[in-house]
């Protein structure tokens, strides 16, 4: 008799493991889905819902009355106020001026910065330290800098003007000087975001190849144009990526330095959008502007996408 018990306690003993080890591989599943509940409930009340809101506002005529958000659905109405919006068509037009100029330049300078910092055997550090130096600045602070450094009066600029006898320049106040002059403070300031992207790509490229190449006897150029730059194309479309992107959003530069001004001359989308929303208190149409803008730069995105892809499977 002692036989039967035996075996029997042994089978209660492996289905009591048994049942065990399948609750805990249930929890455990669980776990998973648990514990990535807090980030989907702040992803959906930060970005699901707010832009739900902006979609309904962007269809609708929103005003204040006696101390209460109203909301009138408009339909279209939205929609062909922006099909005759002049300003806003400025706004794009010098936008893209300002991505095209910006982001190419900056693409170059930081390419080259990266490049002679990869080169330097000493003080290497003390160079990348000073590079970074204009990222590191907030936007406040290079926006009061330049701004003195523009002025009319006693700015830098035209006192250098002044003692070479040259004719100084109303710097952000004339029409035809006034973008250049945020060209050059955003390339100023953004140019070591890219120098950073470039020379961690730099420094991560592999030795075997430059070094066969130059056994083979390539020149500097060649090998510039026939290894480097092929290897470094993964970094190159990430930052040419990030550029346009923050480019494009760009309202920092131009708030602080011309307001959009002189007229429409630097007048840029987000700044334009900003106006609309909270100095003309137009919020449905502000909203269908910024649903305009999210379109185009979830287009930028796929673009850029489809470009890293193409990249990678022809690598």
């Amino acid at each position: 008799m002692s036989q039967p018990i035996h075996v029997a306690s042994e089978y209660s003993k492996s289905s009591k493991s048994t049942s065990g080890f399948s609750l805990w591989n249930v929890f455990d599943r669980q776990f998973k889905f648990w514990i990535l509940l807090p980030a989907l409930i702040m992803f959906v009340g930060l970005t699901i819902y707010p832009f739900l809101n902006l979609l309904m506002m962007a269809f609708s005529t929103v005003k204040f009355a006696e101390g209460q958000i109203v909301w009138t659905f408009s339909g279209l109405d939205n929609f062909h106020t922006f099909l005759e919006d002049e300003t806003f068509k400025i706004a794009v037009r010098n936008t893209v001026v300002f991505v095209i100029a910006t982001v190419s330049i900056e693409m170059v300078l930081g390419f080259i910065l990266a490049l002679i910092v990869s080169q330097l055997t000493r003080m290497a550090s003390i160079a990348r330290a000073v590079l970074m130096i204009p990222i590191l600045v907030p936007a406040i602070a290079i926006g009061t800098l330049w701004r003195l450094m523009y002025n009319f009066e006693f700015g830098i600029f035209n006192r250098v003007l002044t003692f070479l006898n040259l004719p100084i320049q109303n710097w952000t106040g004339d029409p035809l000087l006034a973008m250049p002059s945020i060209i050059v403070v955003d390339i100023w300031h953004w140019t070591a975001f890219v120098f950073l992207l470039m020379l961690a790509g730099i420094e991560s490229l592999p030795i075997e190849p430059i070094e066969a190449a130059r056994v083979d006897g390539a020149s500097d150029w060649q090998l510039l144009r026939h290894i480097i730059l092929p290897l470094l194309r993964p970094t190159i479309i990430v930052a040419l990526m990030f550029r346009t992107i923050f480019a494009f959003k760009v309202f920092d530069e131009v708030f602080l330095l011309t307001s959009g001004g002189p007229g429409n001359a630097t007048e840029v989308i987000s700044l334009y959008i900003n106006r609309v929303f909270f100095a003309q208190s137009r919020m449905g149409y502000g909203a269908f502007l910024s649903l305009v803008t999210i379109a185009t730069v979830a287009v930028l995105l796929i673009l850029y996408n489809r470009l890293s892809q193409a990249q990678r499977r022809s690598a």
